[in-house]
């Protein structure tokens, strides 16, 4: 890979998206924000603004596997939101696997503490953006 890339993820839900930004050159991930999304339809031009601050030159969108390795019902809705993503901003996009970046996300939150007060959403998309940066080969294409 030449020069570094900077890559946004997202772990897609149907009333949240999390959001990370990071880059090759540090290996490194960053939450950013959470964004509202109806029934798994985000702001588009929250989206679009958020690429006009970071410049990325790939996304990623958490792919939510089932513990087995086998598609869980979710999966086409996040492609589908994957698909968009690349249709609307002509970005490479790919998916990741998730599995248990939410829960992860959620055993760092402090003890008492809400998942409501405090979404995770942008922890588990750094979750993913941080497992891509350590094997970028692991990115998946989109099915169609």
């Amino acid at each position: 890979m030449s020069g570094h890339l900077t890559v946004l993820a997202f772990d897609y839900g149907t009333r949240q998206i999390g959001v990370a930004v990071g880059q090759t050159l540090t290996g490194t991930a960053t939450p950013v924000t959470v964004l509202k999304a109806r029934d798994g339809i985000p702001d588009w031009e929250k989206i679009s603004a958020l690429l006009d601050r970071w410049q990325p030159r790939k996304l990623l969108v958490g792919l939510p596997l089932n513990m087995d390795g086998s598609r869980s019902e979710f999966c086409s809705r996040a492609e589908k939101f994957a698909r968009r993503l690349h249709g609307r901003f002509g970005l490479p996009v790919e998916m990741m696997d998730e599995r248990l970046s939410t829960f992860e996300a959620k055993q760092q939150l402090p003890r008492r503490s809400s998942y409501r007060e405090n979404p995770v959403d942008d922890s588990a998309a750094c979750l993913i953006l941080e497992s891509w940066l350590q094997s970028p080969e692991s990115g998946l294409p989109i099915n169609s």
